[in-house]
């Protein structure tokens, strides 16, 4: 076969073009696949008209009218392909042009040296073109993509620097994570709010912790007799600031009030129901924590937040959290507030420091409206009621992990930081 483009060939042997973009032939007669030869192995040069006649006819005499004929039926066979032109050239023959359009037509053949022509015989220009073309989708799709806003939201946070904190009389380094744009890292920001003069646990001999702020709240998340490798998951303490004003919390009553607290009302133990579909024999990965929040002059809050992870495959499945507000006096009707989503988990660093970030589509929210809202807990109402309006993304990120527990930066209540109990339970 003779190529006339990366995908039409001329078959002399049958006597037809064979297009390989459109799967499709055309047949041609003795003299008309002849003539085409000629042209075709002439390259682009003119060929008299006596040429072709010779080649068209062989040992015959024909009228110079039989070659007008074949050339105008040529032309009809070829017009399909316009990047194929047979011109006349007054006074000399006949010149067969392929344009350098055939090059870049889509291309339907298996052919590894048509592949080749229609890449590398092009100009620099339509290479150019075609490459600026290709890296403006390729940055169009990514980003448009889920894992852009992950990194996105990723590089919004550093973990380049370290604090002190002194947790009941026992001080420690603690990693801190904080949004760009913070102004004010000052370890003060979080110990403010333990009153110094009664920040005493007699049962507390060594921590390890994180200290988080996004700017707005200043949260804490403290492992007691933990070390960087494991924490038993006892005792936890997660405290989070709302307000810059010193909350004045006395650590000794705020270690027996917490206690009071977790075993007179535990709200969030199973999340998932059983009968959810498509739910059965699963692996449900659970964590839960006590958020604390204390205020000067108020009742101090607590958020039992859970979240369960359900793996439909290695880096995705089904998301649930459920948070439910409360304060110490149950002065407050439980503020619940909860939601169901997909998530993807992608392994990212801030500043070095491994992470798992979860990106999650909220797929449904549901918020159980209180009877009644002591003044503690108006805050965490309407923050809740802003969140079920307005977020439909969320990322959540575990800092942390070992076998019973693990640190998770969450996107509800503003971002704050927590120490959560893990369990996992086949269903």
């Amino acid at each position: 076969m003779l190529k006339i483009t990366p995908y039409l060939e001329l078959d002399e042997e049958a006597k037809q073009l064979v297009d390989h973009a459109n799967n499709v032939t055309v047949t041609l007669t003795v003299s008309e696949s002849a003539v085409l030869h000629l042209l075709l192995l002439s390259s682009s040069s003119v060929c008299t008209k006596e040429d072709l006649l010779a080649a068209g006819w062989p040992d015959r005499v024909v009228a110079a009218t039989s070659l007008t004929q074949c050339v105008s039926t040529l032309r009809k066979k070829l017009e399909p392909y316009p990047e194929v032109m047979l011109r006349t050239i007054a006074g000399r023959g006949y010149q067969l042009n392929v344009s350098t359009r055939s090059h870049i037509k889509m291309l339907a053949v298996n052919d590894a040296e048509s592949v080749r022509a229609a890449i590398v015989d092009v100009s620099l220009l339509v290479k150019f073109s075609g490459i600026v073309i290709a890296l403006m989708i390729g940055l169009s799709v990514w980003y448009f993509s889920d894992y852009h806003g992950v990194v996105q939201d990723t590089a919004s946070w550093n973990a380049d620097k370290s604090i002190e904190l002194n947790i009941g009389g026992v001080k420690q380094d603690v990693q801190l994570l904080y949004k760009d744009n913070v102004a004010h890292l000052h370890p003060s920001m979080w110990q403010k709010h333990l009153a110094p003069e009664v920040n005493h646990l007699t049962h507390l001999n060594k921590f390890n912790g994180f200290a988080l702020t996004d700017g707005n709240y200043y949260s804490m998340a403290v492992c007691p007799d933990a070390d960087d490798k494991s924490c038993s998951g006892k005792g936890l303490i997660n405290i989070t600031a709302i307000d810059p004003t010193p909350a004045g919390l006395n650590m000794k009553n705020f270690a027996a009030l917490t206690k009071k607290m977790e075993q007179r009302i535990r709200y969030n133990r199973v999340i998932i129901p059983h009968n959810e579909p498509g739910t059965s024999g699963f692996v449900e990965h659970h964590y839960h924590a006590d958020v604390y929040y204390p205020v000067q002059g108020n009742m101090l809050v607590r958020s039992d937040i859970s979240l369960s992870l359900i793996y439909e495959g290695e880096d995705s499945g089904k998301f649930y959290s459920a948070a439910c507000i409360t304060d110490e006096e149950c002065a407050t009707t439980p503020i619940k507030y909860k939601i169901k989503g997909k998530f993807k988990q992608y392994a990212e660093q801030i500043n070095g420091l491994d992470v798992d970030v979860f990106h999650v589509r909220v797929g449904q929210k549901e918020l159980i409206k209180p009877d009644k809202v002591s003044s503690s807990a108006m805050h965490f109402y309407r923050e809740i009621r802003k969140h079920e309006i307005v977020e439909e993304d969320l990322y959540f990120y575990r800092v942390y992990k070992d076998t019973d527990t693990a640190v998770w930066i969450v996107p509800i209540l503003g971002n704050l930081v927590a120490w959560y109990e893990y369990d996992k339970v086949k269903l």
